[in-house]
């Protein structure tokens, strides 16, 4: 073999290890492609989403029950608080309901006349 051929045997040999790899990356990004769009479908994006939250509300549970146990005085204070500002509206109609009612005396009723009452007739004189 001359030398010439020897290169281009060599050049064969490179060009068929570069397609070689060339359909290996390429099968590779298919395989890469097929799972992301199968990870992205509704139903895996929905259980994910499902998952990080059920995760992420109990860490924020413990993390509640942890701060109550270490100051219940406050937690107390803090959950009275809450529900006073949700009932606001109603307890200011009943503050506001009791205020009016002490305010008011209740005046006595007039008195009716045993019988039929009489009335006089008044006549209007001219000068």
């Amino acid at each position: 073999m001359t030398s010439e051929s020897l290169k281009v045997a060599d050049a064969r040999r490179h060009a068929e290890q570069a397609r070689a790899k060339f359909w290996a990356s390429f099968d590779d990004i298919l395989d890469y492609g097929q799972n992301l769009q199968e990870s992205l479908t509704p139903h895996n994006l929905a259980r994910d989403a499902w998952d990080a939250a059920k995760s992420k509300s109990a860490d924020i549970a413990e993390d509640a029950v942890d701060a109550v146990r270490k100051r219940p005085v406050a937690a107390t204070g803090a959950v009275a608080a809450l529900a006073l500002f949700i009932a606001r509206e109603p307890l200011m109609d009943l503050a506001s309901k009791l205020v009016s009612s002490k305010g008011k005396k209740k005046a006595p009723a007039p008195r009716k006349a045993a019988g039929k009452a009489r009335t006089k007739k008044v006549e209007k004189i001219d000068d």
